[in-house]
């Protein structure tokens, strides 16, 4: 059962989808110059700017399981309106920071923030939408997101990049939208959401995230996510290194890839998302973990912009199968109760934008690009074995969660009773 009814449901999903793509484009135009005032403002070499930029996503991707713990206990719209708020001091506090180490904390409240926000309107999106509108209102917020990615940018760009005005007014926009949630997020659903819990709510932190875990469905589906995102999460870090190190027009290669990117991520989303409803989300997944393995051979064996620019497109197209597919099947093992928890659980999956870079750089290094993009293909299909075999698995038994609840560490056999996904 939704935890609203139809229209307020599909009312809820459009608003998440349509704030999606605002806190995207606020972000875009001023995070992706964090660097840059950094250099420019505060002198900072090349390795602290690494150092600093890290450290705020790498305290995200802890905090952002129990954040969805969180909203399974107490709701999700005082959570996202939270992070929405926390979200857009932090962007003010960029703009207007006069010492590093008030640069700093900002940072690391704004990673914070949004890594608490995504799991959250994930969770949120599923409580609201229609089971048989779920795929498709996942594929738009990507959309949505992608396009913001893309918009925010060329905002930067044309207002000054790093420009302490640009860092207000994204907070400003980050605060709009959750006061926005706030005013429009009937309280009904929470309300259901909430009673739907029952005892579960006895189970938070770190119990409720262990109790998660205890999935061995959503084992695989983290490890399988944590493969996916080191292949395509940070894909520019390695590619752009591959390029201003292998071609003599690198850095013009490089950027005519991501426009590549970019426009086919708009341009494929809606064909990917009926090949989803299609075929079912854990084939599209598979199929894209192909295509992302042929992207990444391609890659390896090109030798101009005509095979690169091929390459990109395949693994693109594999982005925006895979992206959709795995927010379904973690939706389709969850229910209204748990559903913040197990998106939350699967939230750790991000530390894989840290492997990524760091995998693909040390192969950079040792064997050299070629090496690397084939070890990148090899994690795309170990990827898509961890998914088949996890959803392969049955779910946990009741009896095992009544057990776990009556030592007050675990979730109740309602909590476990899960929903699937045709």
């Amino acid at each position: 059962m939704n935890a609203y009814s139809e229209k307020a449901g599909r009312r809820v999903a459009l608003l998440l989808i349509a704030g999606s793509g605002v806190v995207t484009i606020a972000k875009g135009m001023s995070l992706t110059f964090l660097a840059i005032r950094l250099q420019r403002d505060f002198g900072l070499s090349p390795a602290g700017i690494g150092a600093l930029i890290g450290a705020g996503p790498l305290l995200g991707a802890i905090v952002s399981p129990f954040a969805g713990t969180l909203s399974d206990r107490i709701g999700r719209k005082g959570v996202l309106t939270a992070a929405l708020f926390m979200a857009g001091l932090a962007l003010a506090g960029l703009g207007l920071a006069q010492s590093i180490a008030a640069f700093a904390l900002a940072h690391i409240v704004s990673a914070v923030a949004a890594a608490v926000y995504e799991p959250v309107a994930r969770a949120l999106m599923s409580d609201a939408a229609p089971e048989h509108l779920r795929l498709k209102v996942f594929s738009w917020r990507y959309l949505a997101i992608n396009a913001g990615w893309a918009i925010g940018p060329l905002i930067g760009v044309w207002v000054g990049a790093a420009y302490s005005t640009l860092f207000v007014s994204a907070g400003v926009m980050h605060a709009a939208f959750g006061l926005m949630l706030f005013l429009a997020v009937p309280e009904a659903g929470d309300r259901q959401m909430v009673q739907t819990t029952g005892t579960s709510q006895a189970a938070g932190g770190w119990r409720g995230l262990v109790a998660a875990l205890r999935d061995r469905r959503l084992v695989f589906f983290v490890i399988g996510g944590t493969l996916l995102l080191a292949v395509h999460g940070q894909w520019s870090v390695t590619l752009s290194q591959y390029l201003n190190s292998g071609f003599a027009d690198g850095v013009t290669l490089f950027a005519l890839l991501v426009s590549t990117n970019a426009a086919t991520v708009l341009i494929a989303s809606t064909p990917a998302r009926f090949v989803i409803e299609r075929i079912g989300a854990l084939p599209a997944l598979s199929l894209g973990c192909l295509l992302f393995l042929v992207g990444e051979i391609g890659f390896a064996a090109s030798s101009g912009m005509e095979m690169l620019v091929a390459s990109m497109i395949l693994f693109t197209i594999g982005e925006v199968l895979v992206v959709p597919s795995e927010y379904v099947l973690v939706d389709g093992i969850s229910n209204t109760g748990n559903r913040g928890t197990y998106f939350g659980a699967h939230s750790l999956s991000t530390v894989g934008n840290f492997l990524g870079p760091l995998i693909g750089g040390l192969a950079l290094g040792t064997i050299g690009g070629a090496g690397m993009f084939l070890l990148f293909a090899f994690l795309s299909a170990a990827s898509a074995l961890l998914f088949a075999i996890g959803h392969s698995m049955p779910p946990p038994r009741p009896q095992t969660a009544r057990a776990d609840a009556s030592d007050g560490g675990a979730i109740s056999g309602d909590h476990l009773r899960l929903g699937q996904f045709a």
